[in-house]
């Protein structure tokens, strides 16, 4: 203490203001604060001392633990629980069977394991560049819910795979006119489909034209065709070797229906000679075998794109009549469904229609006159005039470059006639060239003929009718398997159909 009382500033020690501190305490442990120095809190004072010697502990671990918790390693952080629900589903159809079983621990929980959490971070990031996984999600969710969410890959790609390529035709229609459902596995599910059909008379080679417009060539042999031919024995007792209607569809997505002949006589001996019975709506077997007949030409006419009649001579104005008289019975088109029926607005009205080919089969030299070809065409312009079937602007003879000296005004009414020349051999080559048997042509020589050769007439028909158009068959786009069902339908109404039943019983 100074002279005058007070406290000297400079004379201040922490540890030695501390023990007089506590030497001036008394027993209840209260402060003298008689001096006017020790008016501060000694607890503050303390704080501050220690804060001083460096000996504050707390404050420090306070600001180191946070970088400490952000700098912990990945193996030391809590595991997740279980993955997003939303991408589960996709997940598991990727792994492999062993991968998606969860790993169980002591409580009872399932947990999965670090490697396939990090497996799933990667495929998630690889589904955008692999559109693959998509499809095998779409066309394997049944297998997955019925293994248990594991797919077998072997399983998956046998269902990516194309449908087998067909190697002969099946039944569609069998000889009893019932329906068959074997056609539904050689279908897909894609609307880019062109269906073909043929009618003609018996003997007139529909199966052979069929065969040589879907899958084969006239060099290959003719056992191998998709589409049986005539075999000797029925071509000698003068029967018919198509019953029914025979399915098939090429590589390249057409759909070609092969029927049995219409009008046929051979069918009309088979139901007398062997009694068979006749259906309880019909009386005589000639109406019958006309009503089958008007049944697969009808059907023809509401489910094809295009339809192939096929005569060996000209010309039967019977087939014309029959023709127009399928016409008469052919079932309506489909109406559209309710909903979209007030959309649709006046399209409900619009029947459909295909395109009619008439093709001359076995022409002779002479039926490829310009001059005969010409009458040919005005003589089926005029049989033609009152239908309303798309008998024009549909094929072509010289638009195929066959009379290159022609002009294309030349016909004045074209309609779609095309003639074929008697199939050749290697028999009917070496006449050909031969002559009238003056002697040997020269071998450089072939012998004239007026046409150009089959195979070239073949493969210009073939182009035709692959590039032909192909309009929707009903109101909605259909797809093959919609069409197979569509087919279906059609062809019970009709064999149902009140409009065929009362044409029957005016027959008689």
């Amino acid at each position: 203490m100074s002279d005058s009382g007070h406290s000297q500033p400079s004379m201040y020690v922490p540890g030695r203001n501390r023990r007089r501190r506590w030497m001036d305490q008394g027993p209840s442990g209260n402060l003298n604060l008689s001096e006017p120095g020790r008016e501060r809190d000694p607890m503050l004072r303390d704080r501050e001392q220690e804060k001083w010697d460096g000996n504050d502990e707390t404050s420090g671990y306070t600001l180191q633990k946070t970088p400490i918790i952000l700098a912990k390693p990945a193996a030391e952080r809590p595991k997740p629980t279980s993955a997003p629900p939303a991408l589960e589903k996709p997940i598991v159809l990727m792994k492999a069977r062993e991968e998606g079983k969860p790993t169980p621990t002591a409580e009872g929980a399932s947990l999965p394991p670090a490697s396939t959490t990090t497996a799933k971070v990667e495929k998630e990031g690889q589904r955008p560049t692999q559109p693959v996984y998509q499809i095998q999600n779409r066309g394997m969710a049944a297998a997955a819910g019925s293994a248990g969410g594991n797919v077998d890959p072997v399983v998956g790609q046998a269902k990516l795979m194309p449908p087998q390529k067909m190697k002969h035709s099946i039944k569609l229609v069998d000889e009893y006119m019932n329906w068959c459902d074997s056609a539904i596995d050689f279908l897909l599910d894609q609307t880019d489909v062109l269906v073909v059909g043929i009618i003609g008379s018996q003997g007139t080679g529909k199966s052979t034209m069929m065969s040589l417009l879907s899958a084969n060539s006239p060099d290959d042999d003719q056992r191998s065709y998709v589409f049986r031919m005539q075999s000797q024995e029925v071509r000698e007792r003068a029967g018919n070797q198509t019953s029914g209607i025979d399915f098939f569809i090429s590589q390249e997505r057409i759909i070609f229906l092969d029927t049995q002949p219409i009008l046929s006589p051979a069918i009309l001996d088979h139901l007398i000679n062997n009694d068979r019975k006749l259906p309880p709506e019909y009386n005589l077997p000639h109406t019958y075998v006309e009503m089958q007949s008007l049944q697969i030409a009808a059907f023809l006419y509401t489910v094809c794109h295009v339809i192939i009649v096929v005569q060996d001579w000209f010309t039967d104005f019977n087939l014309y009549r029959f023709l127009q008289t399928a016409e008469m019975l052919k079932p309506s088109t489909p109406s559209p469904s309710h909903e979209s029926s007030g959309s649709s607005g006046g399209d409900e009205g619009i029947e459909y229609y295909p395109h009619i080919v008439f093709l001359q089969n076995k022409a002779k030299r002479e039926d490829f006159c310009p001059r005969t070809l010409k009458q040919m065409n005005l003589v089926i312009d005029k049989l033609m005039l009152h239908s309303r079937l798309r008998y024009k602007g549909t094929v072509s003879m010289l638009d195929c470059n066959i009379f290159p000296g022609l002009p294309y005004d030349f016909l004045e009414s074209e309609v779609n006639l095309y003639l074929i020349p008697t199939m050749e051999n290697d028999g009917d080559e070496n006449i050909s060239r031969t002559g009238s048997g003056v002697g040997p042509a020269p071998p450089l020589l072939p012998g004239y003929r007026g046409h150009p050769s089959f195979h070239t007439m073949i493969n210009k028909l073939r182009s035709q009718v692959m590039s032909m158009a192909r309009p929707q068959l009903s109101h909605t786009i259909l797809t093959e398997k919609n069409w197979f069902h569509y087919a279906a339908r059609i062809w019970d109404g009709v064999k149902k159909s009140s409009a065929l039943s009362e044409y029957s019983r005016l027959l008689g």
